[in-house]
């Protein structure tokens, strides 16, 4: 049966009046050719609520209730990757039957939202107590300190970057040039490159030829350290930063360091948010992609011009905001960073 029409407000002030007047719910009806049932509903709203006004209505009652959303939500906590469809199944264990969209807007209401996870290194147990206890011992540290320390990594660079962006085009044309995103095959899209730095610029970057191992790393060290730390300018007592990669840590390199008295910065493994080079080779891949390298040869030659144009003011930059760093690996009791 068709909804009928609602009365107005005039016509229900008119039967509030009629009602004050004495005048009864039948007698009401036939004057105004109102439903009975309709008079008497109106005066109980106008006695209830001391209005005729339309008063706002609940709607349709939710199906989620306050009780299923608790329960999807403490499943959500437990496992942040369960799928919207997963959570509906559940849901139905429980005689609740929802689509899959609601289930959606239910947790963009509470805040809880579905992003790209952030890719970060896999940190045990004893590697956040050894991120932990470093920042500990360093935070405290005079900043002539960080000053005086050369830091090192070995970086990929690709030919054609990663596609981290959207290609807007039209229906029929995702196989047009100016839409694609070219690749290489065999591996021959990329440069491994080996870079260091210091609070007064960028040192040498050196482009590495074949595969890296203790002894091609041993010979960049050789060529290349003891110059970059003239060009910087660095005090007696310079540390060299390197991570913990094997080729660093084995037993040649160990003793190749020691026989060329090169002093090293303790350094806790799964930590590249605490090395601050990282930011010199995203500051460097962004600007060699910008120019669109068409070959290795360009790629070698944008690399190494684009990094001597890396300002002292961006690496001291860096060298200065280094607690903060610091400070947040604390907060994060040996944890990820946003770094």
């Amino acid at each position: 049966m068709p909804r009928r029409k609602e009365l107005s407000e005039d016509l229900r002030s008119r039967i509030v009046n009629l009602h004050e007047a004495g005048k009864g719910y039948k007698s009401i009806s036939k004057s105004l050719d109102v439903h009975v049932s309709t008079v008497r509903q109106t005066v109980y709203k106008w006695r209830k609520f001391s209005t005729v006004a339309t008063l706002p209505r609940r709607g349709r009652p939710v199906k989620m209730t306050a009780r299923a959303q608790r329960r999807m939500l403490n499943e959500v906590k437990k496992n942040p990757r369960v799928s919207a469809k997963d959570l509906q199944k559940s849901l139905a264990h429980a005689n609740i039957f929802v689509d899959t969209s609601t289930i959606r807007k239910t947790l963009n209401k509470n805040e809880v939202h579905g992003r790209t996870p952030r890719r970060k290194p896999l940190l045990s147990k004893k590697n956040i107590a050894v991120r932990l206890k470093f920042a500990k011992e360093h935070l405290d540290v005079p900043q002539h300190y960080w000053q005086n320390i050369l830091w090192t990594d070995e970086s990929k660079i690709e030919l054609f970057g990663k596609n981290t962006h959207y290609v807007r085009r039209k229906k029929g044309t995702a196989h047009q040039h100016q839409n694609l995103i070219p690749t290489v095959k065999h591996g021959r899209g990329s440069i491994m490159v080996w870079g260091c730095f210091a609070a007064s610029g960028p040192g040498r970057i050196v482009v590495i030829d074949g595969k890296m191992n203790s002894r091609v790393y041993q010979d960049i060290l050789q060529e290349n350290v003891r110059p970059s730390v003239r060009q910087l300018k660095l005090r007696r007592g310079w540390v060299m930063q390197q991570d913990n990669d094997p080729k660093h840590t084995s037993n040649s390199t160990k003793e190749w360091l020691q026989q060329n008295k090169i002093r090293l910065l303790e350094w806790p493994s799964q930590s590249p948010d605490l090395n601050l080079i990282e930011m010199l080779w995203h500051d460097l891949k962004r600007a060699i992609h910008t120019r669109h390298p068409e070959n290795i040869a360009t790629l070698k030659q944008f690399c190494e011009e684009e990094w001597s144009k890396i300002t002292p003011d961006r690496c001291a930059g860096l060298i200065c905001n280094y607690r903060k760093r610091l400070v947040e690996v604390i907060a994060a009791k040996g944890g990820s960073t946003s770094y």
